[in-house]
């Protein structure tokens, strides 16, 4: 009788392969930016002047292909980074708070928390920038709304102790949510105090907000977790 072995990597590829794949072209692009010609990314980010133009021409009905273009960073900023101190640390907190939600709602939810909070972002920090033509990139604020929605699915249900890969072992829900709290609460201060500096404050408030707006008002309940009474 044959005995099957675990195979560490396959199920790690089995749980987390959709977020290994995110990462990868996150990974791909920046190495594109390196390699690629000079320039060529800031047609990808968002300008909250150029959108905020954008918007009063939507208004008043006169949209063009640059203006839908534009819309469109509020998106493709996300897949950019700056250098790769940016990226790891990025990928470092997504690879964590990305895979608990994909752990406890799935990938497909892993997936549709990126792109709501990633928009969510760069719409906080057009708003809050929109006479500034400055360029905006990085997944930081989709990487505190993964935070964000985390903190919503511990206040409405008793979660897991969490097993991310490398972690030496478990870590209690509510320690990674407050950590989620204490950033978001450094960035708030920052934004109000007006911090010199180049971090996008509003895009991590925005995206945050849109996280825990999420999984508060839309996710279901995780299989693994339990009701509070």
């Amino acid at each position: 009788m044959r005995q099957i072995r675990d195979d560490p990597t396959r199920a790690l590829l089995q749980a987390q392969g959709p977020l290994l794949g995110l990462i990868a072209v996150m990974v791909g692009i920046f190495v594109f930016q390196l390699l690629g010609e000079p320039g060529w990314d800031r047609h990808f980010m968002v300008i909250p002047g150029a959108v905020t133009e954008s918007w009063h021409h939507l208004r008043g009905g006169e949209v063009s292909g640059l203006d839908l273009k534009g819309f469109g960073t509020l998106l493709s900023y996300a897949f950019l980074h700056a250098d790769a101190e940016h990226i790891l640390y990025n990928m470092l907190y997504l690879w964590v708070f990305a895979g608990l939600v994909a752990e406890l709602l799935g990938h497909r939810w892993m997936l549709l928390v990126f792109f709501v909070t990633a928009l969510t972002g760069g719409i906080f920090h057009t708003v809050l920038n929109a006479d500034s033509f400055n360029p905006m990139l990085g997944a930081s604020g989709a990487v505190l709304g993964f935070e964000g929605a985390y903190l919503g699915l511990a206040v409405r249900w008793q979660l897991p102790d969490p097993h991310i890969w490398p972690m030496a072992r478990p870590v209690a829900p509510g320690q990674l949510a407050l950590l989620g709290v204490v950033g978001v609460v450094i960035d708030y201060t920052s934004l109000m105090s007006h911090a010199p500096g180049n971090i996008a404050y509003g895009a991590h408030l925005g995206g945050f907000v849109g996280g825990l707006l999420l999984a508060s008002l839309a996710a279901p309940k995780p299989r693994t977790a339990r009701r509070r009474y």
